[in-house]
């Protein structure tokens, strides 16, 4: 009989700073939904989500600002007036995490715990060596 290796489960990027590599971006211009697929060093991966447009149609400014600002520092150009997507992949990113606690909307009495990222610095490699996966 065949076995599947079990793992530890899903669990957030630890709280602390951490530099992150880019390894792909989704972008959905229909309805504004922009995903960028992180990973650290060790290996842990993280998704930031923009939505860059409201459910109008509108642009959302807000998202709109706090991506202009990710997408300007990752690149280390702050005089840029557009990028496409693609430009974000293989680039890094300096970012604190910490844990967010949220009630589940799925299962009533469990917490869901949310890495927010902040505090965006310029990196242009890993600060330690990579984990092969």
């Amino acid at each position: 009989m065949a076995t599947i290796p079990m793992t530890g489960g899903f669990a957030p990027v630890p709280e602390g700073t951490h530099v992150f590599r880019i390894y792909n971006v989704d972008y959905n211009p229909t309805f504004g939904k922009l995903v960028v697929h992180m990973v650290t060093a060790k290996g842990t991966t993280h998704r930031e989500y923009f939505s860059l447009m409201k459910q109008d149609g509108t642009m959302n400014d807000g998202a709109c600002n706090a991506f202009s600002f990710f997408a300007k520092t990752t690149l280390n150009n702050f005089e840029l007036e557009e990028i496409d997507h693609t430009d974000l992949v293989n680039h890094y990113i300096k970012a604190d995490v910490a844990h967010e606690q949220t009630p589940s909307k799925k299962d009533e009495g469990k917490m869901v715990t949310y890495a927010k990222l902040s505090n965006f610095a310029v990196a242009d490699g890993f600060d330690t060596t990579p984990v092969e996966k």
